[in-house]
């Protein structure tokens, strides 16, 4: 591993080459390879890099935020005369740790952290953006113009439900572009045992955290997390109709699939008797081809394709290392900080996991991004 710019061109071919396609590795600033593996996914998730991209042509004069800065690493890959090199992504890093301050150091942090703080960042900024151009010719009772609201105030607050493990919105919110690439519609359907009705509670999601279990397949994750609940004992569902709590069951269908649909293998585990968390490194295979069956009446089943994987290296959440592999055109790469290599499909196999529970340190998938073959 570690082809230098010339070796990967060479390995590429000049007739194979994409054009205006650029392979640029990020350097890493002391542990930020969090963010440079999460920065390279989305970079090669189409929907998003073009809509950013689209941002930075239509906000040219805005003031410095992490999307303006997002923006500008991006248009600055896409604009550079060579095809591979390396850029470093300084003024987004510094950006980055002025708006969070758990990112201001050079401790290890988490991928999946990171990447639900950005795309809920990024919304928030969008929104109000938005605010602020409709309320700049907006005067009050005294002449002056509104202030434009508050960004937190006017987008989705995502939270962890640990019962069916998905990120889910707290709150009202406006929808953006980041929105459109990455909301899906959770269903929760309960049904009284008891007098038969059915319930129906409806949760937003910008990805979806699995479970994992021991040589399984991300398919076999996903029907666990819609597979049907019974609520009996002291976990009985209060049913409005009957007035009292009755048994019931629950299952989670998918109402509304998203054009790139973000699953987090939850791979960290708080155990107790160790007084910490420790990573769970079953092998999952994720394919390169998914299609979703676990969904409502009213949402048909969706073909995805896999074009990107942020993988943790490690023994644990807080010690290891983050790396990203992503599919261009009809190749895949693979992302270590500033080396960028190309890859034989075949190799995503070694991230699948390990078939031993043995504890040690293991290369394994952690973010898997799916693209909607609709959109391609």
């Amino acid at each position: 591993m570690g082809a230098n710019a010339s070796q990967l061109e060479k390995e590429i071919g000049s007739e194979q080459f994409p054009t205006n396609e650029h392979y640029f590795g990020l350097v890493n600033f002391g542990n930020t390879c969090y963010s440079n593996s999460v920065l390279q996914a989305l970079y090669f998730c189409k929907p998003f890099r073009e809509k950013v991209l689209e941002y930075k042509m239509k906000n040219k004069r805005s003031k410095e935020t992490l999307l303006t800065c997002l923006a500008d690493l991006f248009h600055n890959i896409t604009t550079q005369k060579k095809k591979v090199g390396t850029i470093a992504p300084k003024k987004f890093i510094a950006r980055l740790k002025k708006e969070k301050e758990e990112f201001d150091n050079y401790m290890q942090q988490d991928a999946h952290e990171f990447l639900n703080f950005l795309i809920n960042h990024i919304s928030e900024i969008i929104t109000a953006e938005r605010h602020q151009t409709n309320n700049s010719a907006t005067p009050t009772t005294n002449g002056k113009v509104q202030n434009s609201k508050d960004p937190c105030n006017g987008s989705a607050s995502l939270k962890f439900d640990g019962s069916n493990g998905s990120m889910t919105s707290t709150g009202n919110h406006e929808s953006t572009w980041v929105h459109e690439i990455f909301q899906g519609i959770l269903t929760s359907e309960t049904r009284c045992l008891n007098c038969e009705t059915v319930s129906n509670k409806e949760e937003d999601f910008f990805d979806l955290q699995v479970d994992v279990d021991q040589n399984t397949s991300i398919t076999h994750c996903l029907r666990t997390f819609s597979s049907t609940e019974t609520l009996c004992t002291d976990n009985k569902f209060k049913c409005d109709v009957c007035s009292s709590y009755q048994e019931a069951q629950k299952c989670m269908r998918v109402k509304k699939l998203p054009l790139i649909l973000a699953l987090h293998l939850k791979r960290f585990k708080y155990v107790e008797q160790y007084n910490r968390h420790i990573k769970v490194s079953h092998r999952v295979v994720f394919p390169l081809e998914l299609r979703l069956f676990n969904t409502s009446e009213e949402c048909p089943d969706r073909l995805y394709d896999l074009v990107a994987v942020v993988v943790h290296c490690g023994s644990g959440p807080n010690r290891g290392h983050y790396i990203s592999i992503v599919k261009s055109h009809d190749f895949w790469l693979l992302f270590d900080d500033d080396i960028v290599d190309k890859i034989d499909p075949s190799a995503l196999e070694d991230f699948y996991g390990l078939t031993s529970d043995v504890q040690k340190a293991s290369e394994t998938g952690y973010i898997l991004f799916y693209q909607s073959r609709d959109t391609s």
